[in-house]
């Protein structure tokens, strides 16, 4: 049985300063949680803060970008090597606002997850259809896109790599989360495809609008193995909340009407 695996990206929110704050209040907040993996990643500048704070802990972290070179003459980029010097478990790749700002493809994102992979790293890859559209129409675009991308890469590398399904227009402030029914579809076919490839435990996470009122509801979703949660995590207690969902809800909702974690007075890191 896949484990769970609920994590997420602090895009470019938090300094070196302020994410020390922020892994300082999450880490006591999931200490006891030991049947899910949890992850975290922050922007680059912080990462060797990552590997202070969160060394030993529940929390494992990456990285949430990386250079489909091992090394040379890329001025501003960052390497596998590199992110596996900092103690990276995991590298995020594809996200739609890499797509948006940065204009990468198919192409260059199937190069970054096998160096990626090949450097020993877990490759989260993001994939999503750009508008709503009837699920039969997203499920042969998702497949499309991971086809393209995930076509070189061997049976026995899969197991390095997490598809995370974030349909473009469930995601940013005021987006929708999709329906259950279809996060559903796409989860299981993406891993029936998985599977067809020679995945032996494939990961579906899922990765849009989701919070604290809908990933009970997106977790018992069949082919759902976990969550990518987007900017309700920039809030410490947030996430928490979230990462312990399907654990101990009734306690947790008890905490919160007592007093007790979910209420927490620790003040998040400010967001830029």
């Amino acid at each position: 049985m896949t484990r769970e695996l609920v994590g997420t990206s602090l895009k470019m929110n938090f300094t070196a300063t302020e994410a020390r704050a922020y892994f300082q209040a999450l880490v006591p907040l999931v200490a006891d949680i030991d049947d899910r993996d949890l992850f975290v990643l922050p922007p680059f500048t912080a990462l060797w803060v990552a590997r202070e704070e969160l060394a030993g802990t529940a929390i494992a972290w990456g990285a949430q970008d990386v250079h489909e070179s091992i090394s040379g003459a890329h001025t501003g980029d960052i390497s596998a090597p590199m992110l596996v010097d900092l103690g990276c478990r995991f590298v995020e790749v594809g996200h739609s606002e890499r797509h948006r700002d940065h204009g990468e493809g198919d192409r260059q994102i199937a190069r970054k997850v096998a160096t990626g992979v090949h450097c020993g790293l877990e490759v989260i890859v993001c994939v999503g259809e750009r508008v709503a559209m009837p699920t039969s129409t997203a499920r042969a675009v998702v497949l499309r896109h991971l086809g393209a991308i995930l076509g070189a890469i061997r049976p026995d590398e899969l197991a390095r790599v997490v598809v995370a399904y974030e349909p473009y227009w469930a995601i940013g402030a005021g987006a929708s989360v999709a329906s259950g029914e279809h996060v559903s579809a796409i989860h299981l076919a993406v891993r029936d495809y998985l599977v067809r490839l020679g995945c032996a435990a494939p990961r579906v996470i899922y990765g849009g609008s989701v919070d604290f009122d809908t990933c009970r509801e997106l977790l018992a979703q069949p082919g759902v193995d976990g969550l990518f949660v987007g900017r309700a995590a920039l809030d410490p207690v947030e996430f928490a909340r979230i990462a312990h969902a399907r654990v101990r809800p009734l306690d947790l909702e008890a905490d919160a009407q007592s007093g007790g974690l979910l209420s927490s007075t620790t003040p998040s890191p400010s967001v830029r």
